[in-house]
C-alpha cells in the first residue's frame, strides 16, 4: 500500500509542477518573451494546455470574475495538496 501511496504523492507532486510551468509560460507568452511561432516552444505548451485546462476550465465555472487576475491555478493547487494529505491521513491511520 505503501507504494501505491508514494506513486499518488509523485504524481500530485509532478501535476502541481506543470500547472505552476503552464502559468509562468503563459506569463511569459503574454509578455512576449517566449516565442509561440517556435515549434518546440509551442509544443511544450500544447502539452501542458491540455494536461491542465479541463480541471482549471471547471474551477473558472464556479469561480467569481476577478479581471485579468485568474486564481484558479492557486485554487487547483489548494485542492490537490489538500487531497493528497487527506488520502495520506486517511491510509496512514489504518492499522495494517
Amino acid at each position: 500500500m505503501n507504494s501505491i501511496l508514494i506513486l499518488f504523492n509523485d504524481i500530485v507532486r509532478l501535476y502541481i509542477w506543470v500547472l505552476i510551468i503552464n502559468a509562468a509560460a503563459s506569463w511569459l507568452v503574454a509578455f512576449n518573451i517566449i516565442n509561440t511561432s517556435n515549434r518546440f516552444v509551442y509544443s511544450v505548451l500544447e502539452i501542458s494546455h491540455k494536461l491542465t485546462d479541463p480541471p482549471l476550465r471547471f474551477i473558472r465555472g464556479f469561480m467569481p470574475n476577478l479581471g485579468t487576475v485568474d486564481i484558479s491555478p492557486i485554487v487547483l493547487i489548494l485542492v490537490l495538496v489538500f487531497l493528497r494529505n487527506f488520502i495520506n491521513e486517511i491510509f496512514y491511520k489504518l492499522p495494517i
